[in-house]
């Protein structure tokens, strides 16, 4: 399960904001959306939404693993989330779910793919009842669980796995959090509101956000188009578009950005 181990190791473990599943799905899609190296205007979220509409990705034991796939060649990723107090999936055995593992998968990666699912649902089979998902308090919790999960399945991976688990766990922090990963990620709810002959209005939370935004001169052509800008590190991703009388929008959209500034501690 190397991906997983990725995912762990470039901190792409995240607690999800509220028990929801269609807000848990789109933020983790989101999530994935802003790494650096998927192409713009790659709609994981509207790819998961509509595989999860005609099935459920729950596969047991407190766990989903929601996939999108896309036509373009790139390494097998996945971002994994954690619900504290569990979402309802319509699990198979009717377990909430507390781990949702989400996969994007290349063109050139869809045997890699199917071999890791094949390999985690054996791992979940003998780890028995999810009872550390369900008792977890903290996410360093969920991240030595699933370390250990992943230990579970050695007679199936090769020495060069192992050996990157083992750097894994005894990686300091400060290396961690200097390492290339979204653990910094910040992520803002923004709302554009458009009509004719009136200025774009930007209403978010984060004053330098909107001055940026603001001063976009192609702002509502991309999002209105591709439904995707990137600007001044960000990334304004839109979610949803309401069409009111006399022609006015409203425009849902999250801007991502990994922040480039280190906690307190790690400076010390």
């Amino acid at each position: 399960m190397d991906t997983l181990l990725d995912a762990l190791q470039e901190g792409r473990l995240i607690e999800l904001p509220d028990n929801d599943k269609k807000d848990a799905l789109q933020f983790l899609a989101h999530i994935l959306e802003a790494i650096p190296s998927i192409p713009a205007g790659t709609d994981v979220e509207g790819l998961v939404m509509a595989r999860e509409a005609s099935v459920s990705t729950a596969i047991g034991k407190g766990w989903a693993c929601p996939h999108a796939r896309v036509s373009f060649d790139e390494d097998l990723m996945c971002v994994v989330g954690w619900s504290p107090t569990g979402i309802d999936f319509g699990a198979p055995d009717d377990i909430p779910v507390y781990i949702i593992a989400m996969y994007l998968v290349p063109t050139n990666q869809r045997n890699h793919y199917l071999r890791e699912i094949s390999i985690l649902a054996k791992a979940l089979t003998a780890y028995g009842e999810p009872e550390k998902w369900r008792s977890a308090r903290e996410l360093n919790e969920i991240r030595d669980d699933l370390l250990d999960l992943i230990c579970s399945t050695k007679e199936t991976v090769g020495p060069d796995t192992r050996a990157r688990m083992i750097r894994l766990q005894a990686r300091p922090a400060v290396e961690a959090l200097l390492s290339p990963d979204l653990s910094n990620l910040v992520i803002e709810p923004v709302t554009l509101v458009t009509a004719p002959g009136v200025r774009c209005v930007v209403l978010a939370q984060d004053p330098g956000l909107v001055g940026l935004l603001d001063s976009t001169g192609d702002l509502i052509d991309a999002i209105a188009g591709d439904g995707v800008l990137e600007t001044g590190g960000w990334r304004l991703i839109r979610r949803d578009t309401v069409v009111y009388q006399a022609d006015r929008v409203v425009y849902d959209c999250l801007a991502i950005r990994v922040s480039p500034t280190l906690p307190e501690k790690a400076r010390r």
